[in-house]
């Protein structure tokens, strides 16, 4: 299973380095500094707005689909078509909670026009994380990784034509980006859809009440942990947006921050996707998940730390070289905030383990805990610091969570921490020394020289895992 999950991983993260890395800092970034930080500051705060609540979208359905049909494929035409019906359903709901809740936050006009176009973009994201569960639990990794790319993709092609090459009378507009990604979802969709259809398919649309209760009743607990990790994860920049007279402002700063972070929490993102049917199928067959958790551990965790420490040394030059305004706010604001890479990383790992071994009810109650600590903290923290608070705020809560789902772990699977916490403990000390009594040199070759120490010292990790890389050559 180690070496299954290196192929898989190795060709996940090519494709998603060869591609996300031009959407993130070619043509997102692109987009704001077209439109200014004050204009996407307000799409921002809705797109995450919109996200937060798109768990009514899916209920915990994908996550529930992909456990199960890694476990059990022969369940993919019993539950699709059923599932799809129930979708639509939900998809109803969702905008009417979205635009209830938006009215209750005093939203103007515009900003109900961008966030309907927003709903719908999420349902077609959410529809192709759904066919994504079903590529995913019957063992096609390699296909997933593409449709995982093919949305980013497409806006890169589409995206960027506009921007860089489209002769414009007017300057690009906010909402110009919201219809291309409506266009690279629905194509997207459309292909994971081809794929599903054609592996399990051909289905015909059910509708079972009975079966769909059931449903809903094994998947709510995913759907409470989904909501309540979108809550404590992206709800400082809808509060920034609403506490702040300058909010949006406030929100396009701390936008520019958080697109490193989140550029970076997508490549640990991938550990999770390919983690959750392999982990769920180990523990069906009794398998031991140690090694597996290990090396996840040494792959994502140094690489964290060293983004976090380069991050806290040249967060500054960093924003400089990436936006035209408000560089020094948001340089302060990504010294603190990449940190939290770390325990995220460390979630996508422990936290998919105790997904897998279906332990939703301790992980709903450090969920919930999140959020209190999340709104707390803002609510506190935001009113003085504002952007930089709600970086406090965010860092605080992931470590909050991270240590809590860990100590569950621990308990479950009676980990030991003695050799695996050196193999991480001192490739950290070393890369912070590094960085604090590195000699004068300029912010790139400084960046360089980190990634490099952080890159030895995770294949110098890897290197007492003998058994696993007999297995890869084997």
């Amino acid at each position: 299973m180690q070496r299954k999950f290196l192929s898989n991983l190795a060709f996940l993260l090519f494709l998603n380095l060869l591609v996300k890395p031009f959407w993130i800092f070619g043509i997102d970034r692109a987009v704001q500094n077209e439109v200014g930080a004050e204009a996407y500051g307000s799409y921002f705060a809705l797109f995450n707005f919109a996200f937060i609540l798109n768990v009514f979208l899916d209920l915990g359905i994908s996550n529930f689909n992909n456990r199960n049909v890694s476990q059990h494929e022969h369940l993919l035409g019993k539950y699709f078509s059923r599932i799809v019906a129930l979708r639509l359903m939900l998809a109803v709901g969702y905008l009417a909670i979205c635009m209830a809740t938006a009215f209750a936050l005093d939203y103007s006009s515009h900003q109900l026009m961008m966030l309907i176009l927003l709903c719908f973009n999420q349902f077609i994201l959410s529809s192709i994380l759904f066919l994504r569960s079903n590529i995913a639990g019957m063992q096609l990794f390699k296909m997933d990784s593409l449709v995982s790319i093919m949305d980013r993709l497409l806006m890169i092609l589409t995206c960027g034509w506009v921007l860089f090459f489209m002769q414009r009378n007017e300057p690009f507009q906010i909402e110009w980006f919201i219809y291309l990604q409506t266009f690279a979802y629905t194509v997207t969709a459309v292909f994971a859809l081809a794929v599903v259809l054609k592996r399990g398919g051909p289905f015909t649309m059910k509708w079972n009440p009975a079966m769909l209760l059931l449903i809903l009743k094994q998947s709510l607990p995913f759907a409470l942990l989904i909501l309540l990790m979108s809550i404590y994860g992206r709800v400082d920049s809808v509060l920034l947006e609403r506490m702040l007279e300058n909010g949006k402002e406030q929100t396009g700063i701390y936008a520019q921050a958080f697109r490193l972070l989140d550029a970076s929490n997508m490549i640990a993102y991938l550990f999770a996707v390919l983690l959750l049917p392999m982990f769920s199928r180990m523990l069906k067959l009794q398998e031991d998940v140690r090694p597996l958790v290990h090396m996840a551990s040494k792959l994502i965790l140094i690489p964290a730390f060293t983004l976090g420490i380069i991050c806290w040394h040249y967060g500054n030059d960093l924003m400089a070289l990436l936006y035209h305004e408000h560089a020094e706010e948001s340089g302060q604001i990504l010294s603190l905030l990449m940190f939290s890479l770390i325990p995220m990383a460390g979630a996508y790992i422990i936290g998919t383990l105790l997904t897998a071994n279906g332990s939703l009810k301790q992980l709903n109650t450090i969920a919930f805990i999140g959020v209190i600590s999340s709104f707390l903290l803002n609510i506190l923290l935001i009113p003085e610091l504002e952007a930089y608070g709600a970086a406090v705020s965010c860092l605080v809560t992931q470590l909050i969570t991270f240590f809590l789902q860990l100590a569950v772990a621990l308990r479950l699977f009676r980990f030991k921490l003695n050799v695996q916490v050196l193999y991480l403990l001192i490739p950290g000390l070393v890369i912070f020394s590094s960085a604090h009594f590195m000699p004068e040199v300029t912010w790139q070759s400084g960046s360089i020289i980190l990634l490099f120490i952080g890159g030895l010292f995770t294949i110098l990790t890897l290197l007492p895992d003998l058994n696993t890389i007999r297995s890869i050559r084997n």
